[in-house]
């Protein structure tokens, strides 16, 4: 999962507590409304059955085609990350989150498949989202109350990044599995990132990014259900 880390210019901590206060407020109803939009996609993906499809592409390729999906992923990332930080059209801004959504949508069809029907526990989702919302609140919470400045974690966050991409292209390549360790550590790495982005939105975003802002909680957010979920359904 691809974290964002933006500056832009003059920040909505030196704006006016008005500005400050829209901008704060847009940025956590787009996210709301951005994970609204993820359930309706990924509910369409499976009620469609394009989702089945989409599993068995993607197991049948086996490490090169989890590579693939990675690697397309990273990409698109990027791709929605420029266009969200867009600063000539909102339209484009729009546009890179809904790219963003629809993609977090396909690329979870596989580990959401795996916990329906191999986990037992019918009710694995909601667990996982009731917890993920539950450390994402009290995360948040902690920044606002705070007013910590989290910006020191970005260089951690950049290494920790890349050394959990390194086991996990290692994990598909030669075959191993990575276990309910790793996908601790990455949930706290999520919290982290969490930690950190919503920090950005208080004293690196400026006012008129909350489309940025949103997207990059989004992300945060999408990689800490991803290893929640993950611990939920496995089996070990």
């Amino acid at each position: 999962m691809e974290q964002y880390t933006s500056t832009f210019g003059n920040s909505a901590a030196d704006a006016l507590p008005a500005e400050r206060a829209s901008f704060i407020r847009k940025t956590y109803l787009l996210l709301a409304a951005a994970i609204l939009a993820f359930i309706v996609v990924e509910g369409f993906l499976f009620a469609s059955g394009t989702a089945d499809m989409i599993a068995s592409v993607i197991f049948s390729g086996g490490a090169i085609g989890w590579l693939l999906v990675l690697g397309l992923f990273m990409g698109v990332s990027f791709l929605a990350n420029r266009w969200a930080t867009s600063e000539t059209s909102k339209v484009t801004q729009y546009l890179g989150l809904g790219f963003f959504i629809v993609a977090e949508a396909v690329i979870f069809v596989p580990l959401i498949w795996m916990a329906t029907y191999y986990s037992g526990d019918t009710d694995v989702l909601a667990k996982a989202g009731i917890v993920t919302i539950g450390l994402f609140l009290g995360i948040t919470a902690t920044v606002f109350i705070t007013r910590t400045d989290f910006s020191f974690l970005g260089p951690i966050l950049a290494i920790g990044g890349f050394a959990a991409l390194g086991f996990i292209v290692a994990s598909a390549l030669f075959g191993f599995s990575l276990g309910n360790v790793f996908a601790f550590i990455m949930v706290a790495f999520a919290g982290t990132a969490i930690l950190y982005e919503t920090s950005n939105v208080l004293h690196r975003f400026n006012t008129s990014q909350h489309v940025a802002a949103s997207l990059t909680l989004f992300a945060s957010i999408a990689l800490l259900f991803w290893y929640i979920l993950s611990i939920f359904s496995s089996r070990d």
